[in-house]
């Protein structure tokens, strides 16, 4: 596996390590595991787990079920001690700043306004209505079909972005869907918490 953004190899690895424990609690909770990253803060270790609702759900993940997740990934760590020592643990969502750059990304943004960058430089934008071809369906043979009936390829698309509208969120207040930021949840957890 490649580091990416300025990890290393071994971070990866560790990152790896913790996907592996907590990979069980998300799935249990019915969410999918986005992203896992671990930092060093001082004497203290940062993970950031990052989780959504699988692609075919509709609406933003509640702050109960963030909260219900995050103690059971609080647990799991705990438990099988892969995190030594003195840790924080951050469970968030992606939210709508989340490059969208994976077919369950588009997936997920169904219904909502998109800028899609393409890889020859243009742009195409509109409400994303649905990304053509199964889970199935490799990235080549997917198409994004917008609201005005202009069909993407998405091997054409280098990544998407999210729209936030506040007008609409402002006239449909009882839709589950107005997540505009990131929900997170901190816990803060120790395999050996050391006092000091």
């Amino acid at each position: 596996m490649a580091a990416q953004h300025g990890r290393t190899a071994a971070d990866d690895a560790k990152a790896e390590a913790v996907r592996r424990v907590v990979t069980p609690a998300v799935d249990a909770a019915g969410l999918f595991l986005e992203d896992v990253v671990l930092t060093r803060a001082g004497a203290k270790s940062v993970v950031r787990i990052t989780v959504d609702l699988p692609e075919d759900a509709r609406g933003s993940l509640d702050s109960d079920t963030l909260g219900d997740v995050s103690r059971a990934i609080s647990a799991a760590l705990d438990a099988d001690d892969v995190v030594p020592g003195a840790y924080t643990l951050e469970t968030s969502t992606p939210g709508t700043s989340r490059p969208l750059t994976e077919p369950r990304h588009f997936r997920r943004a169904r219904g909502r306004l998109v800028v899609l960058q393409l890889r020859d430089g243009g742009t195409a934008s509109g409400r994303l209505v649905e990304v053509d071809g199964g889970a199935d369906t490799t990235d080549d043979d997917a198409h994004l079909v917008l609201e005005d009936g202009t069909r993407v390829p998405l091997a054409d698309v280098r990544r998407g972005k999210i729209e936030v509208e506040l007008k609409r969120l402002d006239e449909a207040p009882d839709e589950t869907d107005t997540d505009t930021g990131d929900a997170r949840d901190d816990t803060t957890g120790s395999a050996r918490h050391e006092e000091g």
